[in-house]
């Protein structure tokens, strides 16, 4: 990658993370990345191709963090808990402003669109990833499960935002702790 499109992507990803998708227009991220405009089409032929780049290194960043979960194969049900702890930090962390998916759905809500489109991408990741988990934990079938324990994210990534973001992460890693609990219990 080259250094100018590293810094526009870094731009662009402290911005619209901070301010927003639509708020922020194409000469503000120029002009902090220090490029030209022509360098940004070079990279990028239009916004919503640097937008979608955006989610795409969130989405990276988030696998990597959680691949690192798994680099010491724990147990699926360590696993777990692990990332829910991954989540429930985040949701702490000092710049947090909620799910960089869900904040790009709502301002990009027709689902054949590009951006939307990178949104999904990830979400099926993180669904398949945690159903896989959970198929390794219990006898019932993992689905409901996943989907739960994905509701309970989306919840508490909105939540951190609104309320106390310890509360609201102790909360999650409860709510997963849960979810781990009656799969448990339904194979004795």
């Amino acid at each position: 990658m080259s250094e100018a499109r590293s810094r526009l992507l870094a731009t662009a990803t402290r911005i619209f993370y901070a301010e927003g998708l639509h708020s922020v227009g194409i000469d503000r991220i120029v002009a902090e990345a220090k490029v030209t405009r022509a360098t940004l089409y070079r990279h990028f032929p239009g916004k919503e191709d640097l937008v979608v780049a955006y989610l795409q290194s969130v989405s990276e960043m988030e696998r990597d963090g959680i691949g690192k979960i798994f680099a010491g194969n724990p147990p699926a049900a360590d696993a777990l808990r692990a990332v829910a702890g991954f989540i429930a930090d985040s949701i702490q962390s000092a710049h947090f402003r909620g799910c960089a998916f869900l904040n790009a759905a709502a301002e990009y809500p027709d689902p054949e669109h590009p951006v939307h489109q990178a949104v999904l991408t990830h979400r099926e990741w993180f669904l398949g990833t945690v159903t896989d988990l959970l198929a390794q934990v219990g006898e019932t079938p993992p689905e409901p499960a996943a989907r739960h324990f994905v509701m309970l994210r989306d919840g508490a990534m909105a939540s951190g935002c609104l309320t106390d973001p310890a509360q609201v992460g102790e909360t999650f890693v409860q709510g997963v702790e849960g979810i781990l609990q009656h799969r448990l219990d339904s194979a004795k």
